[in-house]
C-alpha cells in the first residue's frame, strides 16, 4: 500500500507507555505556516489552510490528500465546508464559494498512486470583495432552505467594508448586504467636524453570528439573531437584532447592545463560541482564558468570568461539539486542556515548537454514519468503534507548517 510522501503517518504503539502523548497522525503537506482548519460534518474530511493562500482537503480514511489548489494569493484567514461548498477567507479581501469535490482522486484511494497531478480544483462558484485588515476570519450562519427551493442558504458576517470597527451581514448565495455597520455607535454627518461612527474599542479581532432560540428549551436553528464581537482592546460585545419588522438595517440601526465585558488588557487573539451557543471563550497574550455565558441577558457591567492559567501568550480556542472540553494552543507550541465547568486542567499535548495557530475538535456525531459519496465503503469501511473513535479527534495547525492529530480519551467520569 503506498501513502501520499507529503503525508507522515506516525502511530503510537499499543505496547509502549511513553511519558507524554503522541500525535496519532502528522500531516506535512503544507510548506508554510498553518493559519485555518476545519473539519466537514460527518468527519471524512479534514480542511487546512497556510500563509501562502493554499488550501488542502484530506481524506480522514485514507490520510489522503482530495484536493489541494491555491485559493487565495495571500494568507488564509479561514476556510469552512458549507453544504456541497467550500467558503475560503483571505488577507487578499476576497471570499470565494468553491464547489466540493465529491469524487476522490486516485492517489486518495488505498492501493491508488502517489502522485498528486491527477487531482481536480474545486470549481469557483462566485467571489466576493471584502475588509481583511482585521485578521478576523467570517462567521457562517446556516439557514434551512425553504421547501420550494433547496438551495442553500446562509447569513456571513464580516467586519465592515470600510470601517474595522464595526459588522456587516450578506446574505448568501445572492451576495446582498442585509445589515451594514452593526456596532456604529455615533450617528452624525461624514461632513461635520467630528463625524463619529466609530467606537473606541479599536478593530473587530473575532465574532460571531449566531441565533438565540426564543425558547431555550427549543433545539430551533431560527430564533432572535445575535452577533458576539472580540474587539482590540479586549472587550467582547453582545447585539441583538430587535427590529425584526424589517429584514435589513444600516447604520448598525435595530442592533441593541446585550451586555459588554472587558476581562483582557491585551488584544483578544481569538474567541469560540459553543455548538449550543450558550457560552463563548476568549484568549489572548495575557494568562486569561474569557467565560461568557450567553444564556442570560442581564446586563451586567463586569459581565463574564476570567480564568487565570499559569501560562501567558495564547494564539488559538476551540470548544469540543457537548460544550465539556476546551483546548487552548499556546506561542509555546503546546495545546493545553480544561474542562469549562470547573476550568480544571486535563492534560498538556506537546509536539509543536511554534505557535499553534488553529485548533478543531471532530464533529462529535459526525462520522458514525455511513460515508459521505466521496467514499469507496468496499475498501474503506469502517467499524462503528473505528468511527466512534474519530469523533474524539483533535486537529491542531502550527507555524511550523505541520498539522498533528490527537486521538483524546471520552474524559466521561
Amino acid at each position: 500500500m503506498l501513502f501520499d510522501p507529503a503525508i507522515e503517518v506516525r502511530y503510537m504503539s499499543a505496547t509502549e507507555q511513553p511519558l507524554s502523548p503522541t500525535p496519532l497522525h502528522l500531516f506535512r503537506c503544507h510548506t508554510s505556516p498553518i493559519t485555518a482548519l476545519a473539519w466537514s460534518d460527518d468527519n471524512e474530511r479534514i480542511y487546512s489552510a497556510d500563509a501562502s493562500g493554499k488550501v488542502v482537503v484530506t481524506s480522514t480514511r485514507t490520510l489522503r490528500a482530495i484536493t489541494s489548489w491555491s485559493a487565495h494569493n495571500d494568507s488564509i484567514l479561514g476556510v469552512e465546508e458549507w453544504d456541497e461548498q467550500i467558503v475560503t477567507h483571505g488577507r487578499d479581501n476576497k471570499i470565494h464559494v468553491w464547489q466540493r469535490i465529491t469524487e476522490l482522486p486516485s492517489s486518495a484511494r488505498i492501493g491508488g498512486s502517489a502522485t498528486l497531478s491527477d487531482m481536480q480544483t474545486p470549481p469557483l462558484c462566485y467571489s466576493m470583495d471584502v475588509n481583511a485588515l482585521n485578521f478576523c476570519r467570517f462567521s457562517l450562519l446556516k439557514m434551512s432552505p425553504s421547501p420550494e427551493d433547496k438551495t442553500p442558504k446562509a447569513l456571513l458576517a464580516l467586519p465592515n467594508l470600510v470601517d474595522s470597527t464595526t459588522v456587516d451581514v450578506w446574505s448568501l448565495p445572492p451576495q446582498e448586504r442585509v445589515h451594514a455597520a452593526i456596532g456604529q455607535e455615533i450617528k452624525k454627518s461624514i461632513f461635520s467636524e467630528n463625524p463619529g461612527g466609530r467606537n473606541n474599542s479599536g478593530i473587530i479581532m473575532s465574532l460571531s453570528l449566531y441565533h438565540q432560540p426564543i425558547d431555550p428549551s427549543s433545539s430551533s436553528i431560527h430564533g432572535r439573531l445575535r452577533v458576539l464581537v472580540a474587539y482590540e482592546n479586549g472587550s467582547v460585545v453582545l447585539r441583538e437584532y430587535t427590529r425584526t419588522a424589517k429584514a435589513a438595517s444600516i447604520e448598525g440601526e435595530g442592533w441593541d447592545v446585550v451586555w459588554s465585558a472587558k476581562l483582557h488588557n491585551e488584544s483578544i487573539m481569538a474567541m469560540r463560541v459553543s455548538r449550543a451557543n450558550t457560552f463563548a471563550l476568549t484568549i489572548s497574550a495575557d494568562h486569561i482564558v474569557g467565560f461568557y455565558d450567553l444564556t442570560t441577558d442581564l446586563p451586567l457591567e463586569n459581565h463574564g468570568m476570567p480564568h487565570r492559567m499559569k501560562h501567558p501568550g495564547n494564539a488559538s480556542v476551540a470548544i469540543r461539539d457537548d460544550g465539556k472540553i476546551c483546548a487552548v494552543g499556546g506561542w509555546d507550541g503546546r495545546i493545553r486542556l480544561f474542562s469549562t465547568k470547573s476550568f480544571k486542567p486535563l492534560g498538556t499535548l506537546k509536539y509543536h515548537r511554534a505557535h499553534c495557530q488553529c485548533i478543531e475538535f471532530a464533529r462529535e456525531q459526525g462520522g458514525v454514519t455511513a460515508g459521505g459519496p466521496d467514499e469507496d465503503d468496499d475498501e474503506e469501511d469502517m467499524s462503528p468503534e473505528e468511527k466512534e473513535e474519530r469523533c474524539r479527534w483533535l486537529a491542531v495547525g502550527a507555524k511550523d507548517n505541520r498539522i498533528s492529530i490527537w486521538s483524546l480519551i471520552s474524559f466521561a467520569k
